[in-house]
């Protein structure tokens, strides 16, 4: 959810820091939004299942990290 206007990156890694996949880098008005990754990384190729970092960061407010567990 945006309450304004901002510019939004959504960026996958692996736990070395490696970066897999940008799922979002544009500006986005306010509203609610839903960004879904299918397992692939920059190149379209399916990654490994195992433990990945998602990173969300909206304007200079909002900045979130998290583990997530993809599997197969």
């Amino acid at each position: 959810t945006l309450p304004k206007k901002v510019d939004v990156d959504i960026t996958i890694y692996n736990v070395l820091g490696q970066k897999i996949k940008t799922l979002v880098n544009d500006n986005y008005p306010a509203g609610i939004y839903r960004a879904m990754w299918n397992g692939t990384n920059e190149f379209g190729m399916k990654v490994n299942s195992g433990v990945y970092i998602y990173r969300i960061n909206a304007g200079k407010e909002f900045n979130y990290s998290k583990r997530m567990v993809f599997l197969k």
